[in-house]
């Protein structure tokens, strides 16, 4: 019995210390041929989520998405933060923006956060594959 109480303690402790996952958030890179200007204001703004700055983050994505409105990577990654700050429709908006600026974008097409709108969107890996085949 003693045997017994002690493994499920150790179970336990092993499970307790696992804990629960952290979900990883990677903002994505500007493209060659961005400008200059704007792939430093993406990467600033990538610096501040990998801080978990959300709010300084979804300063500097705004502004980057005025200077260049057609970079799929900087709507992406301000879907992130929203998401982060809880404001789904706004999230929702950029995802849809970003999937649709980069319609070969493997990267934003098969990403999680953007997956999870799927059903609410009427996007499908199939719809994305018959519109990109290979």
């Amino acid at each position: 019995m003693r045997h017994m109480l002690w493994a499920a303690v150790a179970v336990m402790a092993v499970i307790g210390c696992a804990g629960p996952r952290k979900v990883e958030v990677r903002p994505l890179h500007a493209p060659a041929g961005t400008s200059a200007t704007v792939s430093q204001q993406l990467e600033q703004g990538n610096r501040l989520l990998t801080q978990e700055d959300w709010v300084g983050a979804r300063q500097i994505y705004l502004d980057t998405i005025q200077a260049d409105p057609t970079l799929a990577e900087a709507h992406y990654n301000l879907a992130l933060v929203l998401d982060k700050l809880g404001d789904k429709a706004d999230a929702r908006k950029h995802y849809v923006a970003a999937a649709n600026l980069a319609p070969g974008n493997k990267v934003i097409w098969d990403a999680p956060p953007l997956r999870k709108y799927d059903s609410e969107l009427g996007l499908s890996k199939k719809s994305w594959m018959d519109a990109n085949p290979k």
